[in-house]
């Protein structure tokens, strides 16, 4: 049954490319995705858009938020998730396609320093310093990149003395909005977003907190899931692989 499925969708999205499904034009997908998906998702949508005449709603936030949304019914058409046990839960739930999943990223976390704050930090300690009034991290109780953050600090033996100055966004790009706003100094975000105008940034070993494997997958009730699997296959092929990596993702092939 799992193979006929994913026959059917895959026969379905080859016709999309081919221009034989004209019906698609005319719909929208709405797209649930992590929040450190903002800035290569808004260059990537337009193409995916003029390639296939599908509108796209994007809708970012926490990967725990949306799962639990989807879990109640939330609109959403395909989730990018930036958890994969997210996604594996929800597919064991019967809420999403187990035949799309598909990982099309790991993610990486910075070091951030906001301009204003001074000379860019390049090492994890430096937080405990009396210029560093705030650190920024997304929540970890529902934000994958919170939870990679708090491991970081974990490991590195800094958490206990940095809670105190802790400052939680509801995901990564609330966190990254703390530091471009002044509210916070420094923070732990995504590489992803970590280009901003506002953010110096330093790599952090990943090896001090468990891989970032970002997988998608369409969801059950949708009522075009063809559409949806379009929009995986374009992230993870040949138009969107080098826009992720350009954000700082690996890649399929490369993990």
């Amino acid at each position: 049954m799992r193979r006929r499925t994913f026959l059917a969708l895959a026969a379905a999205w080859l016709a999309l490319w081919a221009g034989r499904d004209a019906a698609a034009a005319e719909r929208s997908v709405t797209v649930f995705a992590a929040a450190d998906l903002a800035f290569a998702f808004r260059e990537l949508a337009p193409r995916f858009e003029g390639a296939t005449g599908v509108r796209l709603t994007l809708v970012f936030g926490s990967t725990g938020n949306f799962a639990q949304q989807i879990r109640h019914g939330g609109p959403a058409d395909v989730f990018f998730a930036a958890d994969a046990s997210f996604v594996d839960r929800l597919i064991v739930e019967g809420a999403l396609l187990r035949e799309t999943r598909t990982r099309y990223a790991q993610g990486r976390v910075v070091l951030a320093t906001a301009r204003g704050a001074g000379p860019r930090l390049r090492a994890l300690d430096e937080l405990l310093g009396p210029r560093v009034r705030h650190v920024a991290i997304a929540n970890p109780a529902h934000a994958p990149y919170g939870r990679a953050a708090e491991e970081v600090l974990r490991r590195s033996g800094l958490w206990e003395a940095l809670r105190p100055k802790l400052v939680y966004g509801e995901n990564v790009r609330h966190a990254l909005q703390f530091l471009q706003t002044g509210a916070a100094d420094a923070g732990i975000v995504a590489r992803s977003v970590a280009d901003a105008p506002e953010i110096e940034w330093a790599p952090v070993d990943p090896a001090l907190h468990a891989p970032l494997d970002q997988v998608a997958a369409v969801v059950r009730r949708s009522p075009r899931p063809e559409l949806g699997l379009a929009l995986i296959r374009f992230v993870t092929g040949a138009e969107g692989r080098p826009v992720l990596r350009r954000y700082g993702f690996r890649v399929p092939g490369e993990l």
